[in-house]
C-alpha cells in the first residue's frame, strides 16, 4: 500500500500506513524532527519553523526532540546528531535547487512528488507567479493542513494540493489541478525512490519525463548500494531503530535499483550525480564519511531538460 515517506508517498509498496501514524509514514515525522533541530542550530543550513509543530501534533512522534539540547548526548547521537544533520543539509541543497530553477530557468511550476510534510510553499522566497503542486494521499495532506491551519500559516506562492495516491493516475489528477505540461516545471522527489520497487521508480521517472517541457528540471535521491544489508549494523540504522522504533532497512526496497539517471540522459536530459559529502564540503557543515556508513550509497541526482 502507498505510504508517506520523508514528506512523500510511495508507489507500490506493501507497508501499510495511515497518514503519518506508522510504517514509512513515520519517517516523515523523523525528517520533520530533524528539520526542527536544524532550524534551532546556531549554524543552521535551513529554516523550517513549521517542522516542530508536526512533531508535537502527532502521537506517533510523542517525546521526540525538536532541539539538540533535548538530546542527552547531543551531536554524538547517531540519529539526532549525524542523521539529523544529513537531513538538514539535504533540505538546504534541495531548497537551493528549486529556487535556482524558479529564478533562473523560469520554471514557475513546482511539483513535489509525495509532498507530505514539506513546507517549501510556505517558507521559501518564490518569484511572482510561482505555483507549488503538492501530490500526496488525502490523509497525509489533511494532517498537514490541520497543523498549518492552526498556525494560520500563509503560503508564499500559489499552493495547490493534489490529493492522489501515486499508484493511481496522478498525472491526470495533476493536469486537472491546473498543471500545464507545455510550460517548464521543477520536480522534486525527496527521500522517496529508495522505498519503491524498481519498476515503480522507473515508471515515476518516465511519467515525469513525459510531463516535462523543455527547460524543466528534476532532483531526486537514490541509494546505489548493491546490498543494503552491508550496513545493517551501522550506528545510523541501529540508533533509528532503537531510539524511535523505525527499521529503515525493513522499509527500503531490497532489489537492484534501475539506472534512472541513465534513462533520463537517453531522453535528452543533462544529469549529474553527487554524494552528500560533496555538499558537506561546499557548505562547511553536514556529515562526513565514516566506517560502516549507511550514507555511503546515497546519491543526489539533478537533471535538466534543455
Amino acid at each position: 500500500m502507498s505510504t508517506s515517506v520523508n514528506g512523500g508517498s510511495v508507489v507500490g509498496t506493501t507497508k501499510h500506513d495511515v497518514g503519518v501514524a506508522s510504517g514509512v509514514g513515520r519517517t516523515a515525522l523523523l525528517v520533520a524532527a530533524a528539520r526542527a533541530i536544524e532550524t534551532h542550530r546556531d549554524d543552521s543550513l535551513a529554516q523550517d519553523v513549521f517542522a516542530e509543530h508536526f512533531v508535537l501534533a502527532a502521537p506517533a512522534s510523542h517525546g521526540w526532540p525538536t532541539r539538540l539540547c533535548q538530546v542527552p548526548d547531543g551531536e554524538a547521537n547517531p540519529l539526532w546528531g549525524r542523521f539529523a544533520r544529513y537531513f538538514g543539509l539535504r533540505t538546504r541543497v534541495l531548497d537551493d535547487f528549486l529556487l535556482q530553477s524558479a529564478h533562473t530557468t523560469d520554471a514557475r511550476q513546482v511539483v513535489l512528488l509525495g509532498a507530505g510534510l514539506d513546507t517549501r510553499a510556505f517558507r521559501l522566497d518564490w518569484p511572482a507567479g510561482s505555483v507549488v503542486f503538492e501530490i500526496d494521499r488525502e490523509e497525509v495532506l489533511a494532517f498537514k493542513h490541520k497543523v498549518l491551519d492552526g498556525l494560520s500559516a500563509a503560503p508564499r506562492a500559489t499552493r495547490v494540493a493534489v490529493p492522489v495516491d501515486l499508484r493511481a493516475d496522478w498525472g491526470t489528477a495533476l493536469a486537472a489541478s491546473g498543471f500545464d505540461p507545455a510550460a517548464p516545471s521543477a520536480w522534486l522527489a525527496e527521500g522517496l525512490l529508495f522505498y519503491l520497487p524498481a519498476v515503480a521508480e522507473s515508471a515515476l521517472v518516465a511519467q515525469v519525463d513525459r510531463l516535462s517541457a523543455r527547460g524543466s528540471s528534476l532532483a531526486y535521491e537514490v541509494k546505489l548500494e548493491p546490498d543494503l544489508m552491508t550496513y545493517r549494523d551501522s550506528p545510523l540504522y541501529t540508533a533509528t531503530n532503537q531510539q524511535i522504533g523505525i527499521d529503515l532497512l525493513g522499509l527500503f526496497a531490497k532489489e537492484p535499483r534501475p539506472d534512472s539517471a541513465g534513462a533520463l540522459a537517453s531522453n535528452g536530459w543533462a544529469t549529474s550525480i553527487h554524494t552528500p559529502f560533496e555538499f558537506t564540503h561546499r557548505h562547511g557543515r553536514g556529515p562526513h564519511p565514516e566506517e560502516n556508513d549507511a550514507l555511503a550509497g546515497n546519491r543526489w541526482v539533478f537533471a535538466n531538460k534543455p
